[in-house]
């Protein structure tokens, strides 16, 4: 835009062609992050959501220091989820567990991936990683996982 339509007032014309492509667009905001991981959690068959019981989603930039730690990982945009709870082989009626479980989605390294790869839906990337992190706590194989998600919405 010229500086002359600038100070005019004057609406830019759209981009055409490859250059739409590139328009500037805005990522989600962790808001609407968790509501399209909410949509997407909601698409899971219920029999695999019936399993998580009261587990919570929870939308961060990146996972905390102490948590890369934990998994010797330096570069933050390694890891796009993690589950949080406890086991399932460690749950008992004897001993209630009172909170719930939580999914952790890290933002950013989601966002790259997604913007990496330009395969999937952003929508189709979220489901991905909380099937694979509900599943890789429920102890379920690959092969299962990737039964669930092809029975999503």
């Amino acid at each position: 835009m010229s500086d002359e339509a600038e100070n005019s007032g004057e609406t830019p014309a759209p981009l055409s062609g490859p250059a739409a492509a590139f328009a500037p667009a805005v990522a989600p905001s962790g808001e609407d992050f968790l509501a399209i991981a909410e949509a997407a959690y909601a698409g899971l068959p219920e029999a695999f959501r019936a399993l998580c019981g009261n587990m919570v989603i929870q939308v961060t930039d990146f996972a905390d220091e102490t948590t890369l730690k934990y998994f010797a990982m330096d570069n933050p945009y390694e890891l796009t989820g993690l589950y949080h709870g406890v086991d399932l082989t460690q749950k008992s009626i004897a001993d209630p567990h009172d909170g719930p479980d939580y999914v952790f989605l890290y933002r950013l390294p989601i966002l790259l991936e997604w913007c990496e790869r330009g395969d999937v839906t952003l929508r189709e990337l979220i489901a991905h990683v909380l099937v694979h992190e509900i599943g890789h706590h429920f102890g379920l194989s690959d092969d299962d996982m990737h039964a669930i998600e092809d029975a999503a919405d």
